[in-house]
């Protein structure tokens, strides 16, 4: 059996925070895989004398001098707030910095607001954000309430792994690979449906799943493989994804319904931005291992 892990600094608030500081090597709080000289203007320049006509958002951020962007803050490598230095860091939050910084707006002029994800549609419906950027899967119901540009990443339900483990994708599955996930979540309720002779054991956060991988009292993590691959980034060596995905996720930005301008914008800004797309994901997601091509957007 493996030496026993405990995952440092969890803290979890009435929001739904959770406080996560790596084990492994490294700078705390930063997105795995980046040097701690990484910084924004590395990656993209800010635009400036940027005109965006028949866009109520933009129109908002300007007379705003600023830009509002729902996130999330508990998924290492995507989404991330260290609640000790106050950093922001993930695949995500840096998506988000890249769409702001297009529209001519730096780190100063950008509000996060973490969002659960309940309340999301309300949120952009309600103006409370400009936009949002938080493993937000584009689905039909959704857009009948709002937009999304993108989608800047596909994924699916996949499986997180100790590093010397012989499972090798859900194919390797059985009735002596204990399988964790959270309660409530599509990915467990995958397992039980499709896999009913795998024995499950579930949490709250996913944190607390890790923290059962690492210690050797679970075989398996199960969600999104794109959160997946920022716990493998988090303790690269120690574990791995493994296999492919076996549903799909098309992560897209969350925008106010009808603003086709702001849509557009967005849309060229990842057609066209392939090495800035790939410096992000590379930053924040590869020393997970895991190549993940970008996807091509959809313009309906």
């Amino acid at each position: 059996m493996r030496k026993t892990r405990f995952l440092a600094g969890v803290g979890i608030v009435a929001a739904g925070l959770l406080g996560l500081t790596a084990c492994n090597s490294g700078t705390p709080g930063a997105a795995p895989g980046a040097s701690e000289g990484s910084s924004d203007e590395e990656l993209f320049e800010i635009a400036s004398d940027v005109s965006i006509e028949g866009s109520p958002t933009f129109d908002r951020i300007q007379d705003r001098g600023g830009v509002v962007v729902g996130v999330k803050e508990d998924q290492p490598g995507l989404g991330f707030l260290d609640v000790t230095t106050g950093e922001r860091t993930g695949f995500d939050v840096d998506i988000a910095r890249w769409i702001a910084g297009s529209l001519g707006y730096g780190e100063d002029d950008i509000t996060f607001q973490p969002i659960a994800s309940a309340n999301r549609e309300q949120a952009i419906v309600n103006g409370d954000i400009d936009y949002y950027v938080g493993t937000y899967s584009i689905t039909d119901s959704r857009k009948e309430q709002i937009d999304f540009a993108g989608p800047y990443f596909v994924t699916g339900q996949g499986l997180l792994v100790a590093e010397d483990s012989d499972i090798t994708g859900e194919a390797d599955l059985s009735a002596d690979t204990n399988v964790c996930s959270v309660t409530g979540s599509t990915p467990i309720q995958n397992i039980k449906s499709n896999f009913p002779g795998v024995p499950t054991t579930e949490f709250d956060v996913y944190s607390a799943c890790v923290e059962a991988l690492l210690n050797g009292q679970v075989d398996a993590v199960t969600t999104d493989q794109a959160i997946l691959i920022g716990y493998a980034a988090l303790y690269e060596g120690e574990l791995k994804v493994v296999g492919e995905p076996f549903s799909e996720e098309r992560y897209g930005v969350g925008l106010e319904k009808g603003d086709d301008a702001l849509r557009e914008h967005i849309n060229t800004l990842f057609t066209d931005g392939g090495e800035t797309w790939q410096a992000i994901f590379d930053k924040n997601l590869g020393a997970s291992g895991i190549t993940v091509d970008q996807p091509a957007v959809d313009a309906y």
